[in-house]
């Protein structure tokens, strides 16, 4: 989890676009990232793939006000509503954003060719039917910073019993490069998101980059089945809480403005 979800990619600056904060140019720059190219497929009104920039404003025109993530796993459907179909559709990729005032959601799918090094990646968005509902198992911006910090203590504890926590070259190098990530522009979200929304999705990569290193690192001290079982029971809760705070910080600019209109 030393990236983040294209998915969070795409809300984030589709909402800072919709809300008039960045250009088109900006907001697509943003969305792309080290990708080659995006694309959108299954758009009312378009029988072929469009760019970004076409449509997100035909979303808008679709009447789409705002963008919300799902980062759903086996078992958890965080962030949806259905219908099964596009629940199956994330689930399968592990990420989705699903539309606030239109009923769509958009699945990636990504295709890689090129040798390692070159790797030329492009990206088709594809434009689906989904539930109006409210998205599952999202919790608020606070409860989200206080099972992270909870979380992060309980994790840390055990994994430095079990000897499997972060160490050796590979993760201080993956440690330094997340921190060079983290001070490059300090653009942790677009523009228009409360900083309570920077600070919680600012820590969930952090406690995210934690249940990497420890996963990366073989087994470390965790040489019996009964220490790699006490490991993985360790890690399930806290990857789960990561990735509930991460929905929270990317959902915030929606529920802002809906608590906004209330």
């Amino acid at each position: 989890m030393l990236s983040e979800p294209r998915s969070g990619r795409l809300a984030a600056w589709g909402n800072a676009l919709l809300a008039g904060l960045v250009s088109p140019d900006d907001a697509v720059l943003a969305i792309v990232g080290e990708d080659a190219v995006h694309r959108v497929e299954g758009l009312p009104g378009e029988s072929a793939p469009v760019g970004l920039t076409l449509a997100l404003g035909r979303l808008r025109t679709l009447g789409v006000t705002g963008l919300r993530v799902a980062l759903p796993a086996p078992g958890h459907p965080l962030g949806l509503s259905g219908p099964p179909e596009f629940n199956a559709r994330a689930l399968e990729a592990e990420e989705a954003v699903v539309c606030h005032g239109a009923a769509f959601g958009l699945v990636p799918e990504v295709y890689e060719a090129g040798p390692e090094g070159d790797v030329h990646v492009e990206v088709v968005w594809h434009v689906l039917p989904v539930r109006q509902a409210p998205p599952a198992d999202v919790p608020s911006l606070g409860e989200a910073e206080r099972e992270l910090a909870e979380a992060l203590r309980e994790a840390t504890e055990v994994l430095s019993k079990l000897d499997v926590a972060g160490s050796g070259p590979v993760a201080e190098a993956a440690i330094d490069a997340y921190r060079a990530r983290a001070e490059r522009g300090r653009e942790v979200l677009a523009p228009g998101y409360p900083p309570r929304a920077v600070r919680v999705l600012e820590l969930a990569q952090r406690v995210g980059l934690l249940v990497s290193l420890a996963y990366g690192n073989g087994h470390g001290g965790a040489v019996s089945s009964a220490e790699m079982r006490a490991r993985t029971e360790a890690l399930r809760p806290v990857e789960r809480t990561s990735r509930r705070a991460q929905v929270a910080a990317y959902n915030a600019y929606v529920e802002e403005r809906e608590r906004g209109a209330r």
